[in-house]
Parts: C-alpha cells; structure tokens; sequence
C-alpha cells in the first residue's frame, strides 16, 4: 500500500517545513504549510556517493523556502544520537559526518535527521495502524530487515541510535530444514548468523534458493505459497520459523503492544497475518487481537514520519519563538 502524506493540501499559507525521504536511490520530498501539505511531493535521483552534489540537492529542496523553516530528513542510515555521527550503507557520502549540524551550517536552517525506520515507526504510532498504543516496536520487511522503537509517542533511539536494529547480530546458527542445512550466512554488516541475511526479501528469495536449487523472486515466491505450491510453502514456512521467534523475544522484551511492518514483503497481507499467527503463538502474552499488521503508510511512511519530527520540533520551539 502506498499513499502520499495525508494532510490536507493548501497552498496559501507560508511553508512551515519540507520533509524529505533519503533513499539509497531516490529522494522524496514535500513542502508543509501552515495547514498541511503546501506541494506536491516531489522525487529525485539521490547522489549517495558524492557529498557535494548530496548537498546541493538538499540546498535546492529548500531553495524557495524561508531561513526558519526546517528540513525533516528520515534517512536511510543511523545517526548516533550523541555525536550526530551518521552511518548509511545505501547513502555512503553521509558515513562519517555529523549529518544535522554540517547539513545546518550549510543550508542556513535547522536540519533534523531521523532513521527511516524509526520514522516509520513514529508514523504509524501517531496516526497510522498503531495508533493507541503506547509502546510499538514496527519492523521493515524490505531487500533487509530493520526496526524502530516508539514509547509514547516519541523514537527511543537507545546508544549509538541503533536501538530497533533487530535484523542484525549473530542469532542464527546453522539451521536444519529437511535434508538441507544452512550456516550462519555472512551479513553486509561484518558479522555471520544475522536475521537480515535471511529475513528480508532478498533473504527470502536466498532461502528459497537454499533449500530447492531455484533462483526466484520474492513475489512469485509469495504469489506460488498462497497458491498451495509445495515448494514456496516450505519456503514460507522455513522463513516464518526463522522470524517468528526473534520478533516474539523483542515483543517479549519491548513490552510492544503492536507490531506494523512496511516495506515490500509488508505489502503481502496474507504474509503478514501467517507471520502474525506464528509471533502470537510464541509471545508471553496471549491475545486473540492481531498484533503484526501491515503499516498503514506504506511507502509514505518516511515522509509521513519526517513531518512528525518536525512537528515536534516546530512544538518545542514556539515557546521560546514567542519569548
């Protein structure tokens, strides 16, 4: 499910923000108004390798905007929420630098940078399918696994801005399914044995590879299970075992009362409520109510997750704006 942010258009007030979703390959963006949306969003190439041009590209999102509206980035990296030091895989010219305050120096305005996952999170805690809840743990079943931590309405980014980060650390031993067994995998992030390395899609699709010799797509593999296809049923069933449990423990441990997933594999509401069933079944707490469901945003949910920040940003501010 994809939708655009949900408030409503109106362009004749004075822009109060822009937020902008940083991808890997694009960046997407929107213009707030005083009552909502004050553009259309708009999408551009993201220049991941090149920290000139990544900057140029932000100064010319801003270009028609006053000095005192912010920018709201949901990034697709970790930012330490101490140092301000970011780390991205997908954005590599943002490693290394203190993202908010150099971005803020440069473009003569305040910068808030969150991770999309917690941005995610944060969205679905205010307005979208947790809407309710006080603790909400949301996971991001994209090419790879990731997470985010909401405790009443605010991102518990935790040391180092990891916390969430579910799909990474050495949990998988060599796993035996059938005839087939597979060793901890090596993951892109310098360990073996991580969650991500089988969670995600491209991890779905390397299971499904694993134990039946055939290279396919995670669509067709979701698309042949809800078929009744032998093959992509042990498949799914092999990957619902293997997630099941690592997300009953941070739902144990979290205290989570909901649990919205994005991403692609998210958009799979079959695979979404047999995950649900397989999480229920091994939590502590019994409850007939669902608990994983699928995000209510979608892919807007960077950008519906950056205008959260800013609005909480915009609210800390106003008093002493007004002083």
């Amino acid at each position: 499910m994809t939708s655009s942010p949900e408030i409503n258009t109106s362009a004749t007030h004075p822009p109060r923000g822009i937020c902008a979703d940083v991808g890997g390959s694009f960046i997407k963006s929107v213009v707030l108004g005083a009552t909502g949306v004050a553009a259309a969003p708009q999408r551009r190439p993201t220049p991941a390798g090149d920290w000139n041009a990544f900057r140029v590209a932000l100064q010319s999102l801003c270009a028609d905007l006053p000095g005192d509206a912010p920018l709201a980035l949901s990034i697709a990296g970790i930012v330490d929420p101490e140092s301000g030091m970011a780390l991205s895989a997908n954005v590599p010219c943002i490693t290394g630098r203190r993202l908010g305050a150099e971005l803020s120096q440069d473009l003569g305005r305040a910068v808030l940078v969150a991770n999309d996952a917690d941005c995610m999170v944060l969205a679905e805690a205010m307005r979208g399918a947790a809407t309710g809840h006080r603790v909400v743990f949301g996971i991001v079943l994209g090419s790879g696994v990731g997470g985010g931590l909401v405790v009443d309405g605010r991102i518990v980014e935790g040391a180092g801005g990891i916390a969430g980060e579910w799909g990474h650390g050495p949990i998988l031993g060599a796993t035996q399914f059938g005839d087939v067994v597979i060793p901890p995998l090596a993951c892109g992030c310098g360990q073996s044995g991580c969650l991500d390395t089988l969670g995600g899609a491209v991890g779905l699709e390397r299971l499904h590879r694993l134990l039946h010799g055939i290279k396919c797509d995670s669509r067709t593999i979701c698309a042949a299970w809800s078929q009744g296809e032998p093959q992509a049923g042990a498949t799914i069933a092999a990957w619902l075992d293997l997630l099941a449990g690592p997300l009953a423990m941070v739902v144990n441990a979290t205290g989570a009362g909901i649990v919205p997933v994005s991403g692609g594999l998210g958009n799979d509401p079959a695979l979404i409520e047999a995950l649900d069933h397989a999480v229920r079944r091994r939590i502590l707490r019994r409850s007939r109510e669902p608990l994983v469901v699928p995000s209510r945003f979608g892919d807007a949910a960077g950008l519906e997750g950056a205008a959260e920040v800013l609005n909480t940003y915009r609210q800390a501010v106003r008093p002493h704006a007004k002083g």
